[in-house]
């Protein structure tokens, strides 16, 4: 062969996962909103957790497995990285010791409500599932009252005791205390724990939705929370563990990426905000399946964010 030497190809190297910046899709990284219609924001942030740590390193899993997955958009229509404005915002609330979970959940507060005060939209990766406090509480000061789609195989419904105990398990019952969130618009989905529902949380266990058909159990979804502003809150550990070990309070009988995924799917039409994914810890994950999930998880949930944008776009 010559000695000369070949020119680097943008294609190539953009299709390449191994190639380039980690950027969640390759999207530019900046934290100006002018023209944004959504922003990616890590968290990484685990303090919350009462398993297996870890999930502090899922934001930079989920945006290296992006780099793959994020490649293919099927069965989802058009290519919503090329058509929209996405950036990848950087990573907020992180902190040890002392007061870093109230500093975490301030900060993701603070810049949640400037993301949407410039009218994008908000995808937050996590993190454990500590991390909706903030988020959701900028979305009800933007949105208005807020109908929580939550994925999870817990229902996180447990009392911090008036903010004193804040964890991974709160979350759901104190946004519904403080009407943040309407727990009656609301739904736990692939539920198969049992916790307090004192908030009056509508519930889909996973063993009924796993009979049912995803369209059905979409249809389901959307009657409950109707035309409300939605947040969708997905706990990687909603998937069974065979689809997600790497998490850090795995349990069986979920749901495969597949099933998830068309269950999310059917929820197209719905005024989805926000949205988050938690609980990622890629040290537990041998072959690096849960984060492949997590990036399949995350294409469905960016489609959803980008549904009432392009519609508006359209008008």
């Amino acid at each position: 062969m010559g000695g000369g030497k070949l020119p680097p190809s943008k294609t190539t190297g953009d299709y390449l996962a191994y190639a380039g910046i980690p950027t969640f899709w390759r999207a530019q990284s900046t934290q100006d909103l002018t023209g944004v219609d959504i922003a990616v924001m890590g968290v990484p942030y685990d303090i919350g957790v009462t398993n297996r740590s870890g999930a502090r390193l899922g934001p930079r899993a989920i945006r290296e497995a992006s780099l793959h997955v994020g490649n293919f958009q099927h069965p989802w229509k058009g290519n919503i990285a090329k058509d929209l404005k996405i950036i990848d915002y950087g990573d907020v609330g992180m902190g040890v010791g002392g007061d870093a979970t109230k500093n975490m959940i301030d900060e993701t507060y603070k810049h949640a409500k400037k993301i949407f005060a410039s009218g994008a939209r908000l995808f937050t990766i996590g993190g454990d599932h500590t991390i909706p406090y903030g988020p959701v509480r900028a979305a009800k000061d933007t949105f208005g009252q807020i109908a929580l789609i939550h994925f999870d195989s817990h229902q996180d419904s447990m009392s911090s005791n008036g903010g004193k105990e804040i964890f991974h398990g709160s979350f759901a019952h104190d946004l519904a205390e403080e009407d943040t969130v309407n727990a009656h618009k609301s739904v736990q989905v692939f539920i198969r724990t049992d916790m307090p529902n004192e908030e009056g949380y509508n519930i889909i266990y996973a063993h009924d939705a796993l009979y049912s058909e995803p369209e059905d159990v979409a249809a389901n979804i959307k009657k409950i929370v109707g035309d409300m502003p939605v947040y969708i809150t997905f706990d990687i550990d909603a998937l069974d563990p065979s689809s997600a070990p790497g998490t850090g309070t795995p349990v069986p009988g979920g749901p495969t990426t597949f099933q998830a995924s068309e269950v999310l799917r059917n929820l197209a039409g719905l005024n989805v905000v926000g949205a988050d994914l938690v609980e990622v810890a890629p040290m537990y994950d041998p072959s690096g399946v849960t984060a492949l999930s997590a990036g399949a998880i995350s294409r469905d949930l960016m489609h959803l964010l980008a549904e009432p944008i392009k519609k508006q776009k359209n008008k």
